[in-house]
């Protein structure tokens, strides 16, 4: 296939549309179900950029859950615990330790299931077919991996009524080293970034510190891979091969640095015993279980706890998680890695991942302001990797 014609661009309005090579070869991707769309093709092909570097990187199977060409999570496939299972809704699934690409799944849907609603996948393996089990159940727009097993394959075919996206994408095809596209009828051309990300990035440590785990290490390479494919300016939270909080396409750093602590945030709060032992009603769909866990912890829109609310959620009305309670869950988290796609200008982005629980960071440096960046990564005996590769993705 040498090109495929789209319904639309980005909007209706947007026509013709198409995606083909530009060089009149075939296209390296089969569509083996449904019709995907122009922006369903943006995070297909990204966000099989960043699974198949962390596979390639870490040497484990990854996976990546898209939303308008951003990450809301990317993660490697390590066993989950128990709670961890129940904060992601993945504790009925059998066998699901068996597999390692269903595990990075799981995480990767389960840590922001709101951002997640609707998202396409990425693997960087076989989907197998406990992954597309787990996949079928959940509001998805589609699917990208190298093959899929027979079954498997049949069981994602069912999916939104038959139409499900399933592609298929060559899992050797190596792009131009030159990219090109049109803004405003101006074409723009680059050198793409084919900058390898790995445990030798995170030599330069300038902190006190000098105490880099290997599992932090991980997770740091995690983190800067999530980012290397997020729009910029973006900061990614990360821990136990996963990424869990990513904050995109925010003009202001420290903005990214919130956005995405209070993401991380919610993530952790998800696997308290208040959170995971709320009374809900057996027939509250997964969507609306997902909002009103958001609700409970964030206490955003609606009182969700209160008389008149609390009925149409739980069986039982349960007692508020106070802002005093979460922080004194919340100060119990340490060792979370926090990477940056570009220089921290100021220390306050240490001051609130500190709040996070951040004990590791990778950071490019270069910022007039590094040495009281250092200063403030060194009071709280943080480790900081300078890395001296900007990250930006636009």
């Amino acid at each position: 296939m040498k090109e495929f014609e789209l319904k639309y661009g980005c909007n209706p309005n947007q026509k013709p549309a198409k995606i083909y090579m530009r060089g009149g070869e075939d296209l390296p991707i089969e569509i083996l179900n449904g019709r995907p769309g122009y922006i369903n093709f943006l995070d297909a092909f990204n966000s099989w950029q960043l699974v198949k570097e962390l596979k390639e990187a870490l040497g484990l199977p990854a996976v990546a859950s898209f939303k308008h060409v951003s990450p809301t999570s990317a993660a490697v496939g390590l066993p989950l615990s128990d709670k961890l299972k129940r904060a992601c809704f993945v504790d009925d699934i059998e066998d699901l330790d068996k597999s390692p690409l269903a595990c990075a799944y799981a995480r990767a849907r389960g840590t922001d299931r709101m951002c997640s609603f609707g998202d396409w996948v990425a693997l960087s393996d076989v989907c197998d077919v406990t992954t597309a089990l787990m996949i079928k159940r959940e509001v998805s727009d589609g699917i990208i991996a190298p093959g899929y097993e027979p079954e498997a394959l049949e069981i994602l075919k069912s999916k939104r009524k038959g139409n499900y996206n399933v592609v298929k994408i060559d899992p050797d095809y190596v792009p131009d080293p030159v990219e090109r596209k049109q803004v405003f009828g101006i074409t723009f051309q680059q050198g793409r970034n084919n900058f390898r990300i790995d445990r030798e990035l995170l030599g330069n440590l300038v902190t006190k510190n000098k105490n880099l785990t290997d599992e932090a290490a991980r997770d740091l390479i995690v983190a800067l891979i999530t980012l290397k494919y997020t729009q910029s300016n973006s900061v990614c939270y990360a821990v136990d091969g996963q990424a869990i909080g990513v904050g995109a396409g925010q003009q202001s750093r420290i903005h990214c640095t919130r956005l995405a602590g209070s993401k991380a945030d919610t993530w952790f709060l998800r696997q308290s015993d208040k959170v995971l032992s709320l009374p809900f009603k057996p027939t509250l769909g997964r969507p609306d279980r997902d909002n009103v866990i958001d609700g409970y912890i964030n206490q955003n829109e609606e009182d969700v706890c209160a008389d008149g609310n609390w009925q149409k959620y739980f069986s039982v009305q349960p007692a508020p998680f106070t802002k005093e309670e979460q922080a004194a869950y919340l100060a119990t988290i340490d060792g979370v890695a926090l990477g940056s796609d570009a220089f921290f200008p100021f220390s306050d982005n240490i001051e609130r991942a500190k709040r996070s629980g951040v004990k590791y960071i990778a950071e490019p440096g270069g910022s007039i302001r590094d040495d009281l960046v250092i200063e403030c990564a060194d009071k709280y005996d943080m480790v900081m990797a300078f890395t001296g590769m900007r990250l930006f993705h636009h």
